[in-house]
């Protein structure tokens, strides 16, 4: 048992599982509003469409009609809030899609791990995992991602493949363009589009797409700041990132504009998704934080990007995420 034990911890390290903190908050948010928006949907007309609830004896669902229909599971919210179980079934398709995502990248990149002296002690490189132990756990977690999405709404059963394509694909762009970070970005920015169509709100609706593209932009931003760790090392492998491809001062240029842009698409999601003063108010604090993300770190001084990685954009997640909750709950 303690083996076992031992395996687990290192492979949950391994797939950097405390870091589920940086996307799980924008998936509850889109959860939220998603819920919100349904809700509003289910009590009457809504663009001049009649909506009313339909029991299907086999699916058990709930047709909304507006301007079409889309079908989505009785027991997926109740009275303008995500059930319970469908916050389950989000979480799980969350962790178990980016755990997934995360053995594919830490086995694409195990070579060039192994020549970097901050990355050399990692799992694979280290051996402290064997291939069948790490393959076993990549199926156990696609697994778990899999029958979290058929517990869904139906849409996501048709919408995963892309998904997980596009989670797959990542590791692979620092080999041929600096973009690599927007490419996380738009892997972590899904976050709010998945748990908002999951809940049956229309993929088309504008809002859970502004909150994803600010989701992307933080994410890209906080990469970049994370990618100056390794710039001797990128340029020596041939990996590419802003701070080896552009240098550092321009790549944290980059950030900040990032950044700013991700205050203002935060601000249009709110706005898009009906929200209130509260959701503002965590962005504001949410901007304040992401000034002092990137007052603490410069071309002259990396001494603190583990500080504005790890600490401040956990921080941020939380923050804009308690500023939905608030919102939904006096609105």
């Amino acid at each position: 048992m303690s083996r076992i034990a031992e395996k687990v911890k290192v492979l949950l390290d391994l797939v950097k599982f405390e870091h589920s903190i940086f996307a799980l908050p924008y998936a509850y948010i889109g959860a939220l509003y998603a819920s919100a928006y349904v809700g509003r949907l289910s009590d009457g007309y809504v663009d001049g469409s009649l909506v009313g609830p339909a029991r299907d004896a086999a699916e058990q669902v709930l047709v909304l009609a507006v301007g079409g229909g889309w079908v989505v599971p009785l027991d997926a919210f109740s009275g303008g809030w995500p059930s319970w179980q469908a916050l389950v079934w989000i979480t799980i398709a969350m962790i178990g899609a980016r755990s997934f995502a995360f053995v594919v990248n830490r086995a694409a990149d195990a070579e060039i791990d192994a020549r970097n002296p901050r990355t050399a002690g990692r799992a694979i490189p280290a051996g402290m995992i064997a291939a069948g132990e790490l393959w076993l756990f990549a199926l156990v977690v696609l697994a778990a991602f899999l029958f979290a999405v058929w517990r869904l709404a139906p849409v996501t059963r048709t919408l995963w493949p892309i998904v997980l394509a596009v989670f797959l694909l990542y590791p692979y762009t620092k080999r041929f363009t600096p973009l690599c970070h927007y490419w996380l970005g738009l892997c972590l920015g899904l976050a709010p589009v998945g748990a908002w169509v999951a809940l049956g709100a229309p993929l088309a609706h504008p809002a859970p797409w502004i909150l994803g593209i600010a989701v992307a932009l933080w994410t890209a931003g906080f990469d970049i700041i994370y990618a100056t760790q390794d710039v001797e090392y990128d340029r020596r492998d041939g990996v590419h990132s802003m701070p080896a491809d552009r240098g550092v001062a321009r790549a944290l240029v980059q950030t900040r504009v990032a950044h700013v842009l991700t205050v203002a698409f935060l601000v249009l999601g709110g706005v898009l998704a009906g929200a209130s003063w509260p959701w503002y108010a965590g962005v504001g604090v949410a901007a304040a934080l992401l000034w002092y993300e990137n007052s603490i770190v410069s071309a002259r001084d990396l001494s603190r990007v583990n500080a504005a990685f790890f600490t401040v954009n956990g921080v941020i997640a939380i923050v804009v995420f308690a500023g939905a909750l608030a919102d939904r709950l006096l609105s």
